[in-house]
């Protein structure tokens, strides 16, 4: 198992679990204060992106389920 799970939620954010850091533009740390799991905005809405703050709800629709990506192109 990934020291990292990220799960896509139907009609909502991406739930970051695990061993992650997760920086600015810049390289900066953002201060997690210790959590082990956080939401990711994917909805552009949020007051606190990237951090989803749940202003989604009945504004955002996607249905989360996983396919294949295809090939990866090579140059």
């Amino acid at each position: 198992m990934a020291a990292t799970k990220i799960t896509v939620n139907n009609n909502g954010s991406l739930r970051v679990e695990g061993d992650f850091e997760i920086v600015d533009k810049e390289g900066n740390p953002y201060d997690l204060g210790g959590r082990t799991v956080v939401s990711l905005c994917r909805c552009g809405k949020s007051a606190n992106k990237p951090f989803c703050d749940g202003s989604h709800k009945g504004h955002f629709e996607h249905e989360a389920i996983a396919f294949a990506l295809p090939p990866k192109k090579t140059v």
